[in-house]
């Protein structure tokens, strides 16, 4: 048992530094470095907020559009961000993939886990924001912790799958963009089920989309106050979805591993 610890904290340890490092060489070389991990994500919602508050004004749900934007747009950004990342964390760590002793199947987390600094510097933005416009959020704020891991856990299932594939398919990676742009207008984010007269099966399906539980989900805790276990329905759908993307991903990942050092 004291074996399995040990090992479960050189895991850790490992996996903390290589985001780490991650999140530092993704901009090296740059001037302002990692502040453009924070730029991009700023001037889309201000471009955004600046169309969208010319189509449509007043309050959504309550509260000014931006808030209502902004609580849809920060788990997105980070969903995205793992998408885009986690699909080439085979291809840009191939050289640790081609070491013998090296536990390969930590390199998905460790992008996932280097998205997660941005995405925690964000929900940041969201909470002060909230309070500087006069909503301050209330208790079932907390849940956003809850959802964050919700979109860790989706998000590196897919991840494993992707950057199995992207090995032998490198096109994957165009494709996982495409569909990202897409998702983003799939997933009601900048738009309401209320604005358009949708008949309730297509309501279903774009509820089926498991990013609508998290963007829902961070609205509910911001905005509606809602626990996500009062979601008891799209709670079940959302974690029998995740957990069998997971098991499917990795089964796949450990099936193909043996290949990977030979093909990069």
């Amino acid at each position: 048992m004291t074996q399995k610890k040990k090992e479960c904290r050189e895991v850790i340890t490992l996996v903390m530094r290589l985001a780490k490092n991650d999140f530092k060489t993704k901009y090296a070389g740059s001037y302002l470095g990692i502040f453009w991990a924070f730029v991009q994500p700023v001037v889309t919602v201000l471009v955004y907020w600046f169309v969208f508050s010319k189509l449509r004004s007043g309050m959504v749900r309550e509260v000014p559009f931006i808030l209502w934007l902004i609580a849809g747009l920060v788990p997105w950004f980070y969903f995205q961000d793992c998408m885009n990342t986690g699909c080439n964390a085979l291809i840009e760590y191939s050289y640790l993939v081609k070491k013998v002793v090296f536990r390969i199947e930590v390199l998905p987390v460790v992008k996932i886990v280097s998205a997660l600094f941005v995405h925690l510097f964000f929900i940041a933005v969201v909470l002060v924001l909230y309070t500087v416009m006069g909503h301050v959020p209330g208790i079932t704020a907390i849940q956003i912790i809850y959802y964050t891991f919700c979109m860790f856990v989706l998000t590196l299932g897919v991840a494993y799958l992707n950057c199995s594939v992207a090995v032998f398919f490198r096109d994957l990676t165009q494709i996982v963009n495409i569909m990202l742009q897409v998702g983003v207008w799939m997933t009601p984010i900048m738009w309401n089920f209320s604005d358009f007269n949708l008949s309730a099966p297509l309501q279903i399906i774009f509820k089926l989309n498991p990013m609508y539980y998290i963007v829902e989900g961070y609205r509910g805790a911001l905005i509606d106050r809602v626990w996500f276990w009062e979601r008891p329905e799209l709670t079940a759908y959302f974690w029998c979805f995740t957990l069998a993307v997971m098991l499917v991903s990795t089964r796949i990942f450990s099936k193909l591993r043996i290949h990977f050092a030979d093909v990069l």
